[in-house]
């Protein structure tokens, strides 16, 4: 990322993160909570809590269960619609400390992430990130993840809480099965980074609220889209937290991941949150800002079956790895990219009237040949018309395809539309 920041401050930091990303929810709230219960198998399982657990309380959250954690739906007083439009207006604040983030580090580092997932590594620059995916044999989607390069031996990864414990169990099996052969080589170690604090400040204002409580001479127009550096922030504490700051989110918008000490994550989150400009927001508003923003939510319009081909994420397949082939899963996407894939997904705008929501069947123009599912649909607080992402037969993926969806047993059309609704606003310099 930052040219001027040392190897030997990297080593003894190693905990720098990113952007881009990541998760959430439905538009209304019975929706939501229905979509947060279906990702737990039990009551139990979602006990786990951030460390702005009870900060979230404090401020008047709604709490649902999503990836295995408590976290805020929406705060009092203001409704999910509300806040969705004060982060495109303004600045939006979340709590993503549920997030998995991990330390991968060695000799044989960049090689192992290479082979788990399509990403090139080789040419990225220091603190600098990708967005890639985690690969089965058979070339599914096991997570979307972030991948932030410290060093050709060092990279912060941050994966799915919904999925955090397939994702460890993948991860230690291929780890373990490289390490071995790869004896003599230098062991890939890896940790999990628990406790990590890590919140999103998002919106047109969040360079302005951030950059007054950065060091004198740190600016932060310095920092572009996918670039992230080490910097204390002040507090109202009067003390200051040495934070990993990513350009980047989940939003389409400007705005920051910040990464923050377990011990500080209180305090700068409430130090943020002090600027008039910036409000909380929960998982609800995320969901909405996601989906207008063409971002996909693992589980929903990502799972197994889904091969990066198939989920338009083919650009995360580097031009050096297409010509290695040598990634897990390599086998079906390399044919995918040569014949093209069974299903796409694609953009829709949908009708008047209720929203086609996940699970939606999708028919062709003649309302009697199905050709695939909605999966994930709002009605757009930024457009004012409903929106949807779905899965549909190849050939009926180009733009302006006339398609139909069934809504409560009535067919209503609908278009196939470029991605994503809303035009990304991502800080370039």
């Amino acid at each position: 990322m930052m040219g001027s920041v040392r190897a030997t401050h990297l080593a003894n930091m190693r905990s720098a993160f990113l952007l881009a990303t990541r998760r959430n929810v439905r538009m209304t709230v019975p929706t939501v909570q229905r979509c947060y219960a279906a990702l737990h198998t039990s009551a139990s399982v979602w006990d786990a809590k951030t460390g702005l657990y009870d900060f979230h309380v404090k401020h008047g959250a709604k709490i649902v269960p999503f990836g295995g954690y408590s976290m805020p739906l929406t705060y009092e007083g203001v409704g999910q619609v509300a806040s969705h439009k004060h982060v495109r207006e303004h600045a939006g604040l979340f709590d993503v400390g549920h997030m998995v983030q991990h330390m991968f580090t060695g000799p044989t580092a960049l090689a192992f992430l290479q082979h788990i997932t399509p990403a090139s590594l080789t040419s990225l620059e220091p603190f600098s990130s990708t967005l890639s995916v985690l690969l089965s044999n058979e070339g599914g989607i096991l997570d979307d993840l972030i991948i932030t390069k410290h060093s050709d031996t060092s990279f912060y990864v941050v994966t799915n809480a919904g999925r955090r414990a397939e994702d460890l169990a993948w991860i230690a099996k291929q780890l373990s099965a490289w390490n071995d052969a790869h004896k003599g080589e230098g062991d890939t170690q890896h940790r999990v980074m628990e406790g990590q604090g890590l919140v999103a400040l998002q919106g047109p204002s969040s360079a302005a609220v951030l950059q007054p409580l950065l060091p004198q001479g740190f600016d932060l127009a310095s920092l572009t889209f996918g670039k992230s550096a080490m910097v204390p922030i002040s507090t109202m504490s009067n003390k200051s937290a040495l934070c990993h700051v990513a350009r980047g989110g989940y939003t389409g918008e400007d705005g920051f991941e910040i990464s923050i000490p377990a011990d500080a994550t209180v305090d700068v989150t409430e130090t943020i949150l002090a600027n008039e400009e910036v409000q909380l927001a929960g998982l609800a508003a995320r969901d909405s800002l996601r989906l207008e923003a063409g971002m996909c939510l693992y589980g929903h319009d990502l799972d197994e079956s889904v091969s990066p081909v198939e989920g338009a994420l083919a650009w995360t397949v580097g031009k050096d790895r297409r010509a290695a082939g040598d990634f897990l899963g390599a086998e079906r996407v390399l044919h995918e990219l040569k014949e093209g894939p069974p299903r796409r997904r694609v953009g829709l705008l949908v009708s008047a009237g209720s929203p086609a929501r996940e699970g939606t069947r999708v028919f062709a123009e003649d309302g009697q040949t199905e050709v695939g599912r909605v999966t994930s649909g709002i009605p757009s607080p930024t457009l004012g018309r409903n929106i949807a992402m779905a899965l549909v037969k190849n050939g009926y993926h180009k733009r302006d395809t006339p398609l139909q969806v069934e809504v409560r047993h009535k067919m209503r059309e609908a278009i196939v539309t470029r991605l994503p609704f809303v035009p990304s606003k991502f800080y370039r310099g």
